[in-house]
């Protein structure tokens, strides 16, 4: 049960470290916010965004998304439109004073947002679904259920440390500079997965 619990760990923690549109959302959040508490929505929206995909994937859906070639297309179409609208946001967005409350979204918008950037993110569907999911398959029992809280257990720990490390640059980041530099190379990192994503659709 021990190899379980650090397989799905380690899986997990590989799967969401890249830096993605959820990862920077939530980091945007944190920084943005007058106090941390205010990221909290985003945070709990994102892990049980996070916990369902995961859920999903272990306890077969996977097959089903793997198996039916108009699923995945619909899932990148819809994927693809996403992104170019969060790369365009987060480029555009203002970091002028990110200690002004006007530059954090309300608990309502970032549970909206963070729900599209959770459940729209076809690397992020793709991923869990055919990776975790394809995992899980190799255990059993109480094994398995290690393995699947292990991997839930990284989402929340994760999206947490995002939201506190954005708190810290934004607390000594009070012109906004870093989280501009930020904002651009995550806009453009953002396109580039969504043109990576029309390639494996062409």
């Amino acid at each position: 049960m021990l190899s379980a619990l650090l397989h799905g760990m380690i899986l997990a923690f590989g799967l969401i470290l890249p830096l993605g549109a959820q990862n920077i959302f939530i980091f945007n959040q944190g920084a943005s916010q007058s106090r941390l508490r205010g990221a909290i929505p985003v945070i709990i929206t994102a892990s049980l965004c996070d916990t369902f995909l995961i859920l999903l994937a272990v306890l077969g859906i996977s097959i089903i998304v793997l198996t039916v070639p108009a699923l995945q297309i619909g899932i990148f179409s819809i994927g693809i439109v996403f992104l170019l609208y969060m790369g365009w946001s987060i480029w555009n967005s203002d970091t002028a004073n990110v200690s002004q409350k006007e530059t954090a979204m309300p608990p309502k918008k970032q549970i909206m947002f963070a729900m599209s950037v959770s459940l729209l993110n076809p690397h992020a569907i793709l991923d869990t679904v055919g990776v975790i999911g394809t995992s899980s398959l190799s255990y059993t029992g109480l094994e398995k259920i290690a393995f699947t809280a292990a991997c839930i257990a990284v989402s929340w720990l994760w999206f947490l440390g995002l939201a506190v490390c954005g708190k810290i640059v934004g607390n000594f980041d009070t012109k906004g500079k870093v989280l501009k530099i930020i904002n651009k190379v995550s806009a453009l990192i953002i396109w580039a997965v969504a043109i990576y994503l029309v390639s494996q659709l062409l």
